[in-house]
């Protein structure tokens, strides 16, 4: 059995989680909506028909921030088709997506399902097809409180109350080819200052994030976003990071699960560039950090041909081996914490996410449900830069990577300490010893794993639970050292309570 070492200490901080570091994302995509969280007639379906079930399985996560309406879509999409008498709303292309969109789901409602949830919403606006002065209208819409046009609009919509959403993306993936309305970088940084301006005169007390590159892959990457930033950087409250891991990118199972390094490589040359930016502006400004999409996505490359309604489009089906590359991505969304102050699961349900429903029939969860529960339930606090003693392993693509990949949160309102920890090795179980040196005595809580010896293991409609956390023994002694082994190829979660 290979051995490891992890010395915890309350003094070695990186930052605190913001809550928003744990949010999602809901795109008119595919069944996201349609069939996904709205199922009018569903046996599960509220008087709005929206799918308590799924409502359910999302309070379970406790999301605190949820982007929409995308994404791609959001680059030729008109809001207004959105409000309003929905047997009204025109039915339109989806060019995004080749879909039909009937806009029978639109910012009012998703702002109602939203609440339902527990959420808030982070909306984006159009900066393909859309102008500045749609951008403005939309904020009016939302958060002026009444006396003009689009605020009364929204009150005879039926929402008397502003819905008063304060964080906006100025677009999406706008340097992408792929994208409705693509722009350089200069002509998006120049449409995006005054689209900015317009949204803060309108509101001054909202958050704004700046599109920024659409992954580390990009030609473009990272110059696009020092020029974006050079036009924005006293406009905007945080710039956007994509990034996405699946097997068609890797090798071996190797990489595969070894994708936080590229991930923390990816958020510290994104964060470099902004500094630089700030060192030239002279600004005192410290720019935050949106990861607003990241996931595990294989098949990304995929087209469709037909115009459909509500029909498969992303669904991809997470096994086991998904599950412990998500952990680590997870570990390192944490570990950059003190950047890092916003971040999306892209997506949350049906698309590429944790919930997966059938039409008319039930919900289940699919395996990285887990890990993204673990570390949003209990990863809020104070992360811990803990020192890490362990084994490394040849990756190809990325060289000598640690076996272990750990992120450490200590909430001083519960005095709980979570230690989340991937086991990479593929042949040998994992003892680590923690000492928890500056806590005096800790008392284990919990050893919760997720492993098994089929790494190709899913979950479906009929056998929802064949992935799921099992409950490891552990002492429950007050102790200052303890070993605890970690299973090959197992994602872990491990709490302590601080006797102090």
């Amino acid at each position: 059995m290979k051995q490891a070492k992890c010395i915890i200490d309350k003094e070695y901080k990186i930052g605190t989680t913001d809550p928003r570091l744990f949010g999602s994302f809901i795109e008119h995509l595919g069944r996201a909506v349609y069939t996904g969280i709205y199922e009018p007639g569903h046996p599960a379906a509220d008087e709005q028909g929206f799918r308590q079930d799924v409502l359910d399985l999302v309070k379970g996560l406790k999301v605190p921030i949820i982007r929409y309406p995308g994404g791609n879509f959001v680059s030729g999409y008109n809001w207004t088709d959105g409000i309003g008498p929905v047997k009204e709303r025109p039915q339109r292309l989806d060019l995004a997506w080749r879909s039909i969109e009937p806009n029978e789901i639109g910012i009012d409602e998703f702002v109602d399902w939203c609440r339902k949830a527990g959420s808030q919403v982070m909306e984006a606006v159009n900066m393909g097809t859309g102008t500045s002065t749609d951008a403005g209208n939309l904020v009016e819409y939302c958060n002026h409180p009444s006396g003009t046009y689009w605020s009364d609009l929204r009150r005879k919509n039926g929402h008397q109350a502003p819905h008063n959403i304060k964080v906006w993306c100025l677009g999406n993936e706008m340097d992408g080819p792929w994208q409705i309305g693509g722009l350089s970088a200069d002509d998006y940084g120049k449409k995006a200052l005054e689209t900015a301006k317009i949204m803060r005169w309108v509101d001054p007390g909202i958050e704004l994030v700046a599109c920024g590159s659409s992954g580390g892959w990009m030609p473009t990457f990272p110059e696009w976003d020092r020029i974006v930033l050079e036009y924005l950087y006293d406009q905007v409250d945080f710039i956007s990071l994509h990034s996405y891991y699946g097997h068609d990118d890797m090798d071996n199972l190797a990489d595969f699960l070894a994708s936080f390094v590229d991930m923390d490589n990816f958020i510290h040359t994104i964060a470099s560039t902004a500094d630089y930016v700030q060192a030239k502006k002279r600004s005192k400004k410290r720019m935050k950090l949106s990861f607003d999409e990241w996931n595990i996505w294989s098949d990304r490359f995929k087209t469709y041909d037909n115009w459909d309604f509500a029909k498969p489009r992303l669904e991809q089906t997470y096994n086991l081996a998904d599950a412990l590359a998500f952990g680590g991505l997870s570990c390192t969304l944490l570990n950059n914490a003190d950047r890092v102050k916003m971040a999306c699961l892209a997506q949350l349900v049906n698309a590429i996410a944790p919930i997966y429903t059938k039409p008319g029939g039930p919900v289940i969860k699919q395996t990285t449900y887990y890990p993204f529960q673990q570390v949003s339930v209990y990863g809020r606090g104070q992360v811990l830069k803990a020192i890490l003693t362990c084994p490394k392993y040849d990756s190809k693509i990325y060289g000598d990577v640690p076996l272990l990949q750990t992120a450490v949160v200590f909430n001083e309102v519960t005095q709980e300490i979570s230690v989340f920890a991937l086991n990479c090795a593929q042949e040998d179980d994992l003892e680590v010893n923690f000492d928890f040196r500056s806590f005096g005595s800790v008392r284990p809580l919990e050893h919760v794993v997720l492993n098994g010896s089929d790494l190709a293991a899913v979950n479906s409609f009929e056998e929802p639970e064949k992935v799921k956390p099992n409950i490891l023994k552990i002492s429950g002694a007050e102790v200052k050292q303890i070993s605890v082994v970690l299973p090959k190829l197992s994602w872990n979660m491990i709490r302590f309570n601080s006797a102090k």
